[in-house]
C-alpha cells in the first residue's frame, strides 16, 4: 500500500493566476522505490466555460498518466508541460523512477523524449488492462481518500512487472538523485568525477536510459531551483539568483529560463503566489 504524502513540489509551476487543483500524492511501496518516484492525483472542478492551463518543468523522467478519457505514456519533456484544464475531471499518474524508463520505451528512452503515446505502446505493461483496472478503481468518487488508494495499489500491482532494476539503472537512478539534490554540482565534469565516469560514458548512459543529456540534468535543476527562489514571494534580485545557481552572468540565466518556460524570470516573479 502506498502512502499518502505532501512533498514540496518545485517542477510544478501552477497556472498563470497561481492556481492548482487539488493533489493528492503518494509514496511508493519501499519493493517498488527503485521503479517509482511517487504518484500524483489532481482532481478538479471548473465552473462552465472555464479554463485552467497548468505548467510543470517535468523531472528527466517517464509519466504514465490515466484519466477517464485518456491513459498515456509520457516521455521526458525537454521544454515546459502545460496540460489545460476544464470541467470536471481527475488524473492519476505515476512518476518513474529514471531506471525505469527502458523498460517502458522498450529500448533506449531517447525515442520517448518529447513525445506522448498511448500506454497500450508502453513495453513491459498491459496498459490497456492497467487503464481499464484504474477507472473501475477510482469509479465516481476521485475525492474518497479509499477509492484513491485503490487505484494507487492497483498500479503498484502492475509495476511489479518491472522488477529487479538491473545494475545501468541503479546507477543512472544515483546519477539523476545526485545532480539533483547537490546545488554545488554545477559542471558534467563533477558528476563524472562523482560516478569514475568518462564523459562519453556518461553521455551514452543518459542518452540511453533517459533519452536527455548530462548538461540538460544540471540545467534543469539548476531552473528548478529558481522557479522556486522566484515564487518565494521575497523580492530577489536576478544577478545575484544567476550567480548562486552557476550562471556565468543574468542574460545566460535569463535565456536558459525564458527558452524552458517562455517567460523571463522578472515576468514568473511578478505572477501571483500559489493560491
Amino acid at each position: 500500500m502506498a502512502r499518502p504524502t505532501d512533498p514540496t513540489e518545485r517542477a510544478h509551476l501552477r497556472d498563470q493566476d497561481g492556481w492548482s487543483p487539488p493533489i493528492f500524492r503518494y509514496a511508493p511501496a519501499p519493493a517498488l522505490a527503485d521503479v517509482v518516484r511517487r504518484y500524483w492525483m489532481p482532481v478538479w472542478s471548473l465552473p462552465p466555460g472555464a479554463t485552467t492551463v497548468q505548467r510543470v518543468l517535468q523531472y528527466p523522467v517517464c509519466l504514465v498518466v490515466v484519466a477517464r478519457d485518456y491513459a498515456l505514456l509520457v516521455g521526458p519533456q525537454r521544454g515546459l508541460s502545460v496540460q489545460e484544464l476544464a470541467g470536471e475531471g481527475w488524473a492519476l499518474g505515476t512518476m518513474f523512477q529514471p531506471a525505469a524508463g527502458r523498460a517502458l520505451a522498450g529500448g533506449p528512452v531517447d525515442r520517448l523524449t518529447d513525445a506522448t503515446v498511448p500506454l497500450e505502446q508502453a513495453a513491459g505493461l498491459d496498459g490497456a488492462a492497467l487503464a481499464h483496472a484504474v477507472r473501475d478503481a477510482v469509479g465516481d468518487g476521485p475525492l474518497d481518500p479509499a477509492r484513491r488508494q485503490a487505484a494507487v495499489d492497483v498500479v503498484e500491482d502492475a509495476l511489479t512487472a518491472l522488477l529487479p532494476v538491473d545494475e545501468e539503472g541503479l546507477l543512472v537512478n544515483a546519477v539523476v538523485e545526485h545532480v539533483e539534490g547537490d546545488p554545488r554540482v554545477q559542471r558534467v565534469s563533477q558528476v563524472c568525477e562523482k560516478f569514475r565516469l568518462s564523459e562519453r560514458t556518461l553521455q551514452r548512459l543518459t542518452r540511453h536510459r533517459l533519452g536527455l543529456t548530462p548538461k540538460w540534468l544540471v540545467q534543469r535543476r539548476r531552473l528548478h531551483e529558481a522557479a522556486e527562489l522566484l515564487r518565494s514571494g521575497e523580492p530577489r534580485d536576478l544577478a545575484r539568483v544567476a550567480v548562486e545557481l552557476g550562471y556565468a552572468d543574468q542574460a545566460h540565466f535569463s535565456r536558459d529560463f525564458r527558452t524552458a518556460t517562455g517567460l523571463t524570470p522578472g515576468q514568473f516573479a511578478a505572477e501571483p503566489p500559489p493560491t
